[in-house]
């Protein structure tokens, strides 16, 4: 609350509460006994419950007060914080939205009983499938080690990270029993894996596991059994 003088004449030493939004001003008559004193209230608050101190500086400056003098400052930390929250702000109204992902034709199956079957893989490098050169020369090692060039022996295959699946139908294709696919991205999963098994003719010995290879790790035993 302000009780102000007509005509007003203020200096610092008027004021009682510098810290506070509440002030006084001297009750001394400056002119005419005939001038009454005033009284002038205001309270603003954001929606957020702190005050509102530009508001609050044009209502002082109207009376030539200096609002330095009467309303706190914002600290270092407040601003910096003010500053991050509108550079947020216009990145957001920037931020085009994203294209629609598209798939093409460009993986195959090496060997096995579905060799030159075409794969899905997604445009763009958000998979990123192994190397048909690398993945021949891996399954040549691993066919040489179990003992026969042509096959791998019987068994269950693990593809972390999947993605396209390519690894784990390679390794359905060249005589592997059950692979168990670990993929999070549900797009990938919908879109690229299971037509890539449905078009294989995998899908029935195939076990997708929606989730990060971490939390299935930490639960292997009971997504994969004994």
């Amino acid at each position: 609350m302000a009780i102000l003088q007509s005509p007003l004449q203020i200096t610092r030493s008027d004021y009682l509460c510098p810290n506070s939004h509440f002030f006084s001003l001297p009750s001394k008559r400056t002119l005419s006994s005939r001038h009454r004193p005033f009284v002038i209230t205001f309270s603003s608050k954001s929606k957020s419950g702190t005050v509102d101190n530009e508001k609050n500086r044009k209502f002082l400056e109207q009376y030539g007060l200096n609002p330095d003098d009467f309303l706190p400052k914002s600290s270092p930390k407040m601003k910096k914080r003010r500053e991050r929250g509108t550079e947020m702000a216009k990145d957001a109204q920037l931020e085009e939205p994203k294209p629609p992902r598209e798939t093409h034709k460009l993986l195959q199956v090496l060997g096995g009983t579905a060799r030159r079957k075409k794969l899905l893989s997604p445009k763009g490098m958000d998979v990123r499938p192994m190397m048909e050169v690398v993945k021949g020369a891996a399954f040549s090692i691993l066919q040489a080690a179990g003992g026969c060039t042509q096959s791998l022996r019987p068994g269950r295959w693990l593809d972390l990270y999947s993605g396209t699946g390519s690894v784990g139908i390679e390794a359905i294709s060249r005589g592997c029993s059950e692979v168990h696919f670990v993929e999070m991205d549900p797009w990938v999963i919908s879109d690229v894996l299971r037509p890539n098994l449905e078009s294989t003719g995998f899908l029935d010995v195939s076990v997708i596991h929606t989730s990060r290879v971490e939390t299935f790790l930490k639960n292997a035993e009971r997504f994969v059994g004994d």
